[in-house]
């Protein structure tokens, strides 16, 4: 290939990636399954990437390196704190359940496809695993309860170094087989991945979050210090011990999450974006590897061993694996249900597929289109699926269109009142008791604390909540509050009340537009010029156009008296109005707004004849 042809390969390959995460968030599906799509169409059906030929002898090095990175962001979710309640679903999973589907698969593909015993369990090994580059974009779509979504996420994260080792482990018997070394070298090779990976894993996260924890690297340097360490850790365990790197990086990432007084979040963040990158290039490319003609040549047994995969042997881990437990039959048929296989098990088949038939197994190369049938079957078929069925069980959680608020004092309580009157779910914060004791009495659900404590980072609940609405007359603690919730809900849904002495101050002592959000309201309102016609009568009122009282006449009758917030479409979605909005209610749309209390401000003008209408 020419320079040109690399470079036009390489253009294609992000715009391909940037269009099908776009449309798997248009759609809210999981963006896998376009991905595997778009791979499929522009490899094998167009022919127009060739992965092989744009990359080289370097196409399997730097999916190795891909694989651990994902592997070490999806570590670094994990908090041990969550295990209590879940701890012994978990152990099972990755114990009695991986052994359970390791061998129900085994058994189908020797008696379905007539694989002889060696590459029936290599093929069991490298399906069993289903992996974070599924299960984190699948959960982000289904949104299922905190349990079965813990569950799924730790399985999936400790899942793939274990699948990985136990092909390590069936390789090794493999080109082994026919000395008497056989089975002494496959223990042999269990026990160096799990001593190595473990050993260099915990050393190399502690190490690093000494050097985060002592402040021993600038900020700006802590996301290129964890970016070379793992790599470095992961280069190294392989070095060692063949396989053993993602081992090694996934326990990095846990003990470096868990370690006390290391903060983790900067680097969770550039790592989920480096992780969304490199998932869409590596599904993309593995799947224009696939080769359709040897899959259609496979017959209907494909199909059957799919089946068998999703309905029989998840369903029967998961049953053996909540046994006695306290989740609920809904929360198990979830579980049964959600499976995906993921990047892993790709790249680990299509390398060892390639090893094996440079040493005579033929059969061997059956293994990438068995493997791609597993992983796009079990992904289209959750990803259409698994939202409906969520809602279905009642355990899905409600969409994040709720609004926390920061602040429980009249103007936060007024504003939370009107949304909670309308069916959205609010979820107001404060210092102060007795501001909490009167939301409280008002049945508004409150936090008593600060919501960017450590306190609020462990117990704060932010279950359907999605908007930050900073209501505090203290503007240090609204900029506070929208820079800790930025990443958490983004940047377009973070707003705020300005204070009117932060008005009054210059640009070098007021905070930027960036950290305080979007000023709230059409037109905006200061706290105290809110806070001044609440306490005058002015009131939140909900308004719902028709086909006869739209939005023409809903403005001629208010008038500029009116401060438009919030408008509820036709499908639930709350809309904030802002100096920026581009809202156009329609017929059906509910508008909450503060409107003029005409009463009380005849009586204000009757007792003040000088006073003036505000």
């Amino acid at each position: 290939m020419t320079e040109q042809d690399i470079l036009v390969a390489l253009a294609a390959l992000g715009i391909a990636s940037l269009a099908s995460q776009w449309l798997a968030w248009r759609l809210r599906l999981p963006a896998i399954l376009f991905l595997l799509l778009s791979g499929i169409l522009a490899g094998p059906v167009l022919g127009w990437l060739d992965p092989t030929r744009l990359f080289g002898t370097l196409l399997f090095p730097l999916v190795s390196l891909a694989v651990a990175l994902i592997l070490f962001e999806g570590s670094l979710t994990l908090r041990v704190s969550e295990l209590p309640g879940i701890g012994t679903v978990v152990r099972r999973l990755i114990g009695i359940g991986a052994l359970t589907t390791w061998g129900v698969i085994t058994l189908s593909a020797h008696w379905l496809l007539g694989f002889d015993w060696e590459l029936a369990l290599l093929l069991g090994s490298l399906t069993l695993v289903t992996g974070p580059t599924v299960i984190v974009p699948m959960l982000r779509v289904v949104r299922p309860n905190a349990v079965v979504a813990n569950i799924l996420r730790w399985e999936g994260i400790i899942i793939d170094p274990i699948g990985a080792l136990l092909a390590v482990v069936v390789y090794s018997f493999i080109i082994t087989r026919g000395t008497e070394a056989a089975w002494t070298q496959s223990l042999q090779t269990f026990g160096g991945v799990l001593l190595c990976g473990t050993a260099l894993g915990i050393a190399g996260g502690w190490i690093l979050g000494q050097l985060v924890k002592r402040h021993w690297l600038p900020e700006y340097l802590q996301n290129l210090a964890t970016l070379a360490s793992v790599l470095g850790v992961f280069v190294a365990a392989n070095s060692l011990v063949h396989e053993s790197g993602l081992l090694a990086v996934t326990l990095m990432g846990i003990w470096l999450a868990n370690m006390r007084d290391v903060d983790v979040r900067d680097i969770l963040h550039f790592k989920e974006n480096l992780s969304i990158l490199l998932i869409s290039g590596l599904f993309i490319l593995l799947a224009a590897m696939l080769d359709l003609t040897a899959l259609v040549e496979l017959g209907p047994a494909v199909l059957i061993l799919l089946m068998i995969v999703q309905f029989v042997a998840r369903p029967l881990a998961i049953a053996l694996c909540t046994w006695g437990s306290q989740l609920s039959w809904q929360e198990r048929l979830l579980l049964a249900w959600i499976a995906p296989r993921g990047i892993v098990a790709a790249a680990v088949s299509a390398i060892f597929a390639v090893r094996l038939n440079e040493t005579g197994h033929e059969d061997a190369l059956l293994l990438v289109p068995l493997t791609f049938a597993v992983i796009i079957g079990t992904v289209v078929l959750q990803s259409a699926t698994a939202r409906p069925l969520a809602r279905l069980l009642k355990v899905a959680e409600p969409p994040p269109s709720g609004f926390l608020i920061v602040g429980a004092n009249p103007v936060a309580r007024a504003i939370g009142r009107a949304l909670s009157e309308q069916g959205v779910r609010v979820m107001l914060t404060d210092s102060s008791w007795d501001n909490i004791r009167a939301a409280r009495m008002e049945n508004l659900p409150t936090y008593y604390g600060n919501p960017a404590s450590q306190h609020a980072e462990n117990h704060l609940d932010l279950v359907g909540l999605g908007h930050l609405l900073a209501l505090s007359p203290v503007g240090e603690m609204n900029t506070l509050a929208a820079m800790r919730f930025r990443h958490e809900f983004g940047v377009g849904r973070l707003f705020n009340l300005a204070s009117t002495q932060e008005n009054r101050r210059s640009d070098k002592h007021r905070p930027s537009d960036e950290h305080r959000g979007r000023p709230l309201g059409t037109p905006t309102l200061t706290y105290s010029q809110l806070a001044g016609r609440l306490g005058r009568g002015d009131s939140f009122k909900s308004n719902k156009l028709t086909e006869t009282f739209g939005w023409q006449e809903y403005q001629a009758l208010n008038g500029s008296g009116a401060v438009l917030y919030f408008a509820i479409d036709n499908h639930g979605h709350t809309h904030v109005f802002h100096p920026d909005a581009r809202i156009k209610p329609e017929a059906g749309w509910t508008l909450i707004a503060l409107t003029d209390n005409a009463d009380a401000h005849a009586a204000v003008n009757k007792s003040e004849p000088g006073r003036p209408i505000p």
